[in-house]
């Protein structure tokens, strides 16, 4: 959905017992109520930024480790910010479209990443990268 919900009927494309089954944090421009389903999974709709929804899903997890999914625009944003410890990218041959590049105004050593890990099969490259000190 872009723009203001139009009404409470949107509940995801996955059916009544999304994969989660754990609370999810949604960045969104529009505020909403949170969204109770199957399995255990409770959407909450997050309007004041990247930093907020980091602090309620760390507080949600209760010491287990926070994912953090979304576009290239979102994962940026957590990357710029150094929120994230560690990032595991596949890539997938895969000609998709235009898309948005991932790379783009990013430069990951300066921010402070590096590449730990790497291993390639014939359907993807994995790319595992970890946050160091302070960025250069």
């Amino acid at each position: 959905v872009r723009g203001p919900w139009p009404d409470e009927s949107w509940k995801g494309w996955w059916g009544d017992n999304p994969p989660y089954h754990t609370p999810v944090f949604v960045l969104t421009h529009h505020a909403r109520a949170p969204i109770s389903m199957a399995g255990g999974t409770t959407f909450h709709f997050v309007t004041d930024g990247i930093h907020s929804a980091l602090q309620s899903a760390i507080a949600a997890a209760n010491g287990k480790d926070v994912r953090i999914g979304g576009g290239v625009a979102t994962i940026q944003q957590f990357l710029r910010a150094r929120l994230i410890d560690d990032l595991h990218l596949a890539i997938s041959p895969a000609l998709v479209g235009s898309g948005e590049p991932f790379f783009a105004n990013l430069n990951l050593p300066e921010l402070g990443y590096h590449l730990t890990e790497h291993t390639s099969t014939p359907n993807a490259t994995h790319l595992i990268l970890n946050k160091t000190g302070k960025p250069s």
